[in-house]
């Protein structure tokens, strides 16, 4: 039998039939029964899937395609007798390994202390009496009790219940609390069975005992859990494109290791071991080994400022995708919103009182025509007043500087705005204690208490649907005087509950009356209690907007990122929301769960390509509406609290879960958790993400634009057959790859945020890392301006020594000057190229030429190393260079100069043409 029958077979059945099923009765199971249950059922707990080793984790971490290929080249370094060398290429790719499965385990440990909590307990009927034991050791045919604030352990038949509601979003994305009763209701959507509760979801008020029927993997919770457990880990697009570049990059330095090799036998006529030594460190040279350093440099800086952000990163790769983002789907309530239902209006048939401030913090006060109101200035306003907060049963305490509220979000907005008009609520509750009390059911929709006045004079106070409750009113409330409720009047409630609710807002009506305080209150019928009353006017509400989620949703649109909303919320609600805060138009079309399960494939993707709201949406819709996202092109973003947004989270390219409100289920499915559930800490993280594929960018501009300056002089060497001696020996461009370029190449990984990054189009998936522009400028622009810098050093050198073409030193002092002077110049070129790359379009010095501390420290040890290399007696035969003259040493220091200009140059230009 599948799962919605059971469910069926548990809500529709008498409680006797459920009980006769589970072999149970209202008094629960004996302690010895339990054990046997627990035995053959399990613990009641939701298994996780298991991790890979921190042995596996760290393997994953040098096997990667680039890893492999640093991996050869250190060997082929070896193999052509360069042994410092290969030891050298070596122990970079491990330390970036280990710094890489460090990173990942810290982001680890974080999330695990972010899931850690104190094991929760329940009340079970164990051998006819209450005890308490561990969630995890419920069985079916356990009877347990409920109260405010209890989490549901496991899923069950309500046997008894008095004022129960159940906050069930974190199965069903809804962020009104469901009422709860004995008797049966099918309600409207998932999880909507009136006498049933759900593992995973909360209980807000009332009180319940349950019959278990289900439990650990076998309950909702459970099956949605496991839907999220199967489906497969995709690759990030980084590691795609990583891979794809690491191939790209391994043909060209093969190709240039086959073309040496060839140009080295038939042109310069060199023996065939020589020539393959020399084309093996052609192909060392123009392999990136700093690439991986820099890539997870790169990430973990970006993990680290998203940290700050209130975003935490569980894997590095991660962080790039959210760069690519081109749609965020989105849940409402508490991330768009603040889950915190707040009184806006409070409405008479005469007045409209303005309540203001938000959530649960008395930061507002009440104004009529824009004048403060105390509520004991207005007659109409105090009894609203009244019966808001004495037919209450919801409070607020501070726990840790934060109100935290016992009860439902609605009752808690009442006492809000009561205390926002100056009523006393303790102080009140005292002088007019509750004598009876009718709770709140869905069949009625309306809550009634009855509370002493005088000792003579009592009063029935009644809270509820306005539909509902308008019809048990005979009379209205104007100014203090009680008249006749005509039809006119009914007519102007109705068309202003009807303005309110096409404002998105929620409305709930108030009502009282006077009775005799004597012995008859007892007798009182819900029937006799409400009917007859006194309509004293309605009270509007909604989960207000974040005051920060306007600025985000303008953010998304500068950068070209769709804001979709998924919501378990209705299709009144969702559209509000999503044209207040700017997501979408009012053109928007709002597809609920019915017609998404009614539309084919092809329609939906059709229907994702314009404006769109989704509500009332179940769990495997919004895993639907990401796949189906992903199959048009596009690079998703989702964002879940609940246990309903899991497989979503899992299936889009980067899940986002809730920090604070998610459910552990959903934060083992997510790639990133909010720490402070705000959206606007989304579009941060996505504005890091897009720096950190702008800084790998960087950085492959710059260390491919050295390749040219390094490839030129050989290139001559071997066109002239040998006349020009070899300008840059491959020893030196080895030193450059490895040794002045490095740590500038890092340093840009650490490159804050360009101005107008968040300006941009986000990266296409059909865009790669090295394409057609970052090759244009690094070979064509870059490159070939520094290799005409080098190559103009080294004939400089060999001039001033009277020395032509034909006759260039081959061997001796100028030689070594020669060629220290064009490995000196490509160094101090690159020093240009490093500030240069730091921008795309903005000026460096707009950005400002300070910012990035890490590369004034590269460029100094850059500088260092070169000088080390130039005066260090046993290294200058290694790497055959000399001492320079002071005048060669100003020559260098002027290079940076005009090459910065030039580039300033270049990007005023395209800025002016744009």
């Amino acid at each position: 039998m599948d799962e919605k029958k059971i469910r069926e077979l548990y809500a529709q059945s008498e409680i006797d039939s459920v009980y006769q099923t589970l072999n149970s009765s209202s008094k629960g199971l004996s302690s010895e029964e339990a054990e046997k249950r627990l035995e053959k059922y399990g613990l009641n707990e939701i298994k996780r899937p298991p991790k890979q080793s921190q042995w596996q984790t760290f393997i994953k971490n040098f096997t990667t395609l680039m890893a492999i290929l640093l991996w050869i080249s250190g060997f082929i370094a070896i193999v052509s007798g360069t042994m410092e060398l290969g030891i050298a290429i070596w122990l970079v790719n491990i330390i970036n390994g280990t710094f890489s499965f460090w990173q990942e385990r810290q982001a680890q440990k974080a999330t695990d202390a972010l899931n850690k909590m104190l094991e929760s307990y329940v009340q079970v009927y164990r051998d006819g009496k209450k005890k308490q034991v561990e969630a995890k050791h419920i069985v079916p045919g356990d009877v347990f009790a409920l109260q405010a604030g209890s989490k549901v352990p496991a899923d069950a038949r309500i046997i008894s219940a008095t004022s129960l509601q159940v906050d069930q979003s974190a199965l069903n994305g809804e962020s009104v609390p469901e009422s709860k009763r004995t008797s049966f209701d099918p309600g409207e959507g998932k999880y909507a069975e009136s006498n049933m509760v759900y593992s995973g979801t909360t209980a807000v008020s009332g009180t319940a005992t349950a019959i278990c029927f289900s439990t650990g993997m076998d309950t909702e919770l459970g099956q949605i859990a496991h839907l999220t457990q199967e489906q497969e880990k995709v690759d990030s697009p980084l590691t795609r494109e990583l891979n794809r570049l690491t191939k790209q990059i391994s043909i060209i330095a093969f190709t240039i290791g086959l073309f040496f090799f060839i140009a080295s036998i038939f042109f310069v006529k060199q023996p065939f071991g020589a020539a393959f030594i020399f084309s093996l460190g052609m192909i060392v040279a123009f392999i990136p080994e700093g690439l991986l350093p820099t890539v997870t440099l790169s990430l973990a800086q970006g993990v680290k400022r998203m940290a700050k952000k209130h975003a935490l990163v569980k894997e590095l790769n991660s962080v790039e995708t959210l760069g690519e983002t081109t749609v965020i789907c989105s849940d409402k309530t508490g991330t768009l919103t603040q889950n915190q239902m707040t009184i806006h209006y409070i409405r008479t048939l005469n007045d409209e009182f303005e309540v203001t401030g938000d959530g649960y913090v008395n930061n507002g006060q009440v104004e009529l025509n824009g004048k403060q109101l105390w509520y004991d200035e207005h007659p109409d306003l105090k009894v609203i007043t009244e019966i808001a907060s004495l037919d209450n049963d919801t409070s607020i305490e501070n726990k840790d500087g934060q109100n935290k509220i016992l009860g439902t979000p609605t009752e808690a907005s009442l006492v809000i705005m009561a205390q926002k008009a100056g009523y006393d609520i303790h102080k009140q509750m005292v002088k007019k204690p509750r004598l009876r009390e009718f709770p709140f059911d869905s069949e009625r929709k309306k809550m009634s208490t009855v509370n002493h006045i005088s000792d003579s004079e009592a009063a029935v106070l009644v809270k509820g649907s306005y539909s509902d409750l308008i019809k048990d009113c005979n009379f209205v409330q104007v100014n203090g005087e009680v008249k006749p409720l005509t039809a006119e009047d009914k007519q102007k409630l109705d068309r202003l509950n009807a303005d309110y609710a096409r404002q998105g807002l929620r409305s709930m009506g108030l009502a009282y009356k006077k009775i005799k305080n004597d012995d008859a209150i007892s007798n009182l019928t819900i029937e006799t209690a409400e009917s007859q009353l006194v309509f004293a006017g309605l009270v509007t509400m909604s989960d207000p907007p974040r005051p920060e989620i306007y600025d985000a949703i303008k953010h998304c649109h500068d950068a070209k990122i769709r804001v979709v909303m998924v919501t378990g919320d209705s299709k009144l609600t969702a559209k509000t929301v999503a044209v207040k805060i700017g997501i979408t138009s009012e053109k928007a079309r709002v597809i609920d769960g019915r017609e998404l399960d009614e539309m084919s494939d092809s329609e939906l993707r059709e229907a994702l390509k314009d404006e769109v709201i989704f509500a009332r949406v179940a769990p495997e819709q919004k895993y639907k509406i990401v796949k189906t996202f992903q199959e048009n092109g596009e690079v998703v973003a989702a964002t879940g609290d609940g246990v309903n947004d899991a497989p979503a989270l899992k299936r889009a390219d980067i899940g986002i879960a809730m920090g604070l409100s998610g459910t552990d289920v959903a934060k083992d499915a997510a790639n990133m958790i909010l720490t402070d559930d705000n959206f606007a800490s989304i579009v941060a993280a996505i504005e890091e993400g897009r720096t950190v594929y702008s800084n790998i960018r960087k950085f492959l501009t710059y260390i491919l634009s050295s390749n040219v300056p390094e490839a030129i002089p050989s290139v001559l060497y071997l066109l002239s057959g040998g006349l020009i001696p070899l300008p840059l020996t491959v020893m030196q461009i080895l030193t450059i790859d490895l040794g002045t370029d490095m740590l500038p190449a890092l340093a840009l990984g650490a490159e804050p945020s360009d101005p107008d990054v968040m300006k941009r189009a986000p990266i296409s998936r059909d865009e790669h890392l090295l394409n057609k522009r970052v090759l244009v400028k690094a070979f064509l622009w870059y490159g070939l301006l520094e290799a005409l810098v080098s190559i103009a050093a080294y004939f400089f050198v060999n001039k001033q020594a009277g020395l032509v073409f034909g006759h260039l030193a081959a061997s001796g002092d100028i030689y070594i000057k020669a060629t220290t002077m064009t490995l000196g110049a490509i160094v101090f070129s690159q020093i240009a190229n490093v500030i240069n790359c730091r921008t795309e379009k903005v000026s460096v010095f707009k950005k400002g030429l300070f910012i990035n501390p890490h590369i004034w420290t590269g460029i100094l040890f850059e500088i260092i190393l070169f000088i080390i290399l130039t005066v260090t007696p046993g290294v200058q035969g290694i790497f055959n260079t000399g001492v320079l003259g002071i005048s060669d040493w100003i020559m260098l220091c002027l290079i940076p100069i005009p090459l910065i200009l030039i580039e300033e140059a270049r990007k005023k230009l395209f800025r002016i043409n744009k």
